[in-house]
């Protein structure tokens, strides 16, 4: 009966160390130190960049390397001022002003008689062709607002009123050599030259004829 029963407390002592180790162990979690992440790399010196510095104020910058040829400064005696070379005439001043301060004014031409119904009145630059141009007037109207003055002769046609016709031409520039210098001449119906005359006018001023239908 003893063996018995020492057989019984033997199985079950077996039994219950068996079923201790099919229960699993907890292993508590170790929490070690902040994990050092800033890794600063020594890096090999042939491998690092080295970037030169655009501007260095340690140096003293070389102004005759072979982008800055440098500066040569001549002595008084060689400079030679602007324009040395260049020919200027003189006069030209004088010929755009229109003869220095000289003033031409107003001209009365004279008067013609005639017993056309018509007459052809031109004018030309009988000088230096030079631009000349002028505005022409008839009885106070104008008749042609701006003749530019060539060699050859130009004008108009005019219908004249009985009595009294006044014709009046206006300098409107003095050209490139004044003053507004023309030659006028007056045609009657049947082409025949019945009256011509010239005018010197400064800018402005006005020759004034007078043409009498009888």
């Amino acid at each position: 009966m003893k063996a018995f029963i020492t057989f019984i407390l033997i199985l079950g002592g077996t039994v219950f160390g068996m079923s201790q180790t099919d229960i699993p162990k907890t292993q508590p979690l170790k929490i070690g130190p902040k994990p050092n992440l800033d890794i600063k790399a020594t890096p090999t010196p042939n491998a690092s960049l080295k970037m030169p510095s655009v501007i260095d104020m340690g140096k003293t910058p070389n102004l005759n390397d072979s982008m800055n040829p440098g500066v040569k400064m001549l002595p008084d005696r060689e400079l030679k001022q602007a324009g040395f070379d260049m020919d200027i005439d003189p006069k030209v001043g004088e010929r755009e002003k229109g003869d220095g301060n000289k003033h031409y004014g107003d001209m009365y031409l004279g008067d013609v008689k005639t017993s056309s119904k018509f007459v052809g009145v031109v004018c030309r630059d009988h000088e230096y062709v030079d631009g000349d141009r002028v505005k022409i007037y008839a009885n106070g109207e104008v008749v042609d607002p701006n003749i530019l003055l060539t060699g050859s002769f130009k004008g108009i046609n005019l219908n004249l009123d009985k009595g009294f016709n006044r014709l009046d031409f206006e300098a409107l520039n003095q050209g490139t050599s004044g003053p507004n210098t023309a030659q006028v001449d007056v045609y009657d119906d049947k082409g025949q030259l019945i009256y011509s005359n010239k005018w010197l006018l400064s800018t402005g001023s006005k020759a004034s004829l007078i043409i009498v239908q009888e």
